[in-house]
């Protein structure tokens, strides 16, 4: 029982450390840490007993872990408010990082059936011509965000005349064209082929989508997809009862 308290102890004194060092910026994110075996030696404990505080700081978000590579101290996580229209560069700003934009693809055409099941809409075709953008949204000269996006232009005609290499669509968009309803759509993917390469992720990385469009009364707005790599982002709501506790409205946190 003894040697059961022992380790229990060394468990909850190595996880302190190694938090600590982490919070305190002695591991800053990115940093590579020592081998499993090696930090076991160090610590005076077991392969096991470390393998358990690694495996744990994965779960609380201190660390990621990769195959092959080891384990490196994570980034803080983006936390996207998925009922909410929030501006990318606000998320990157507000994790103490510098933003950029890149736009990787701009053109005028139809949507076809590719794209239509890309941005989940529902409906067999889309007659309307559109501006297709296609960007990536950097934090630290990292891949933060792949957006994907097509403007409708019979609603926004001005759309055309935009430097999109210059000006970030989705910002433009609040700026310019205020909205009257939002339909969104969360899962997580796997990053695949061209996508994965944008991203800078190995084929089959987990990744977080959010699906959204947007209307003014009954004419759609624009279709957007947003692709985040996985460990680098969460998701987070508060709850609030609703008067005689009937329910609950979600209250998005960023």
């Amino acid at each position: 029982m003894a040697s059961t308290r022992s380790t229990e102890t060394l468990h909850s004194r190595i996880l302190e450390d190694i938090r600590k060092k982490i919070v305190d910026g002695v591991w800053r994110p990115g940093h590579q840490m020592a081998r499993e075996t090696d930090l076991a030696e160090s610590y005076g404990v077991s392969r096991m007993t470390m393998n358990k505080v690694l495996t744990q700081l994965a779960v609380e978000g201190y660390v990621i872990r990769r195959k092959r590579s080891g384990t490196f101290v994570a980034r803080a996580r983006a936390q996207s408010a998925v009922l909410e229209i929030n501006n990318i560069g606000d998320e990157v700003a507000a994790l103490g990082r510098s933003y950029r934009w890149a736009l990787g693809r701009c053109e005028r055409r139809h949507l076809d059936q590719a794209d239509l099941r890309r941005f989940g809409i529902r409906r067999e075709v889309i007659e309307d011509e559109v501006l297709y953008l296609q960007g990536v949204h950097f934090a630290d000269d990292a891949p933060f965000c792949l957006e994907t996006r097509a403007i409708n232009l019979s609603v926004v005609p001005q759309a055309c005349d935009i430097n999109f290499a210059a000006e970030v669509p989705g910002s433009w968009l609040l700026k310019t064209m205020p909205w009257s309803t939002a339909r969104h759509q969360v899962r997580a993917i796997n990053a695949q082929g061209e996508e994965a390469k944008l991203l800078e992720l190995p084929v089959g990385a987990a990744c977080l989508e959010i699906l959204r469009e947007t209307k003014i009364d009954a004419d759609w707005v624009t279709c957007a997809r947003f692709l985040y790599p996985g460990e680098a982002h969460q998701l987070v709501a508060e709850f609030e009862a609703r008067a005689g506790g009937e329910g609950l409205n979600p209250r998005p946190e960023s």
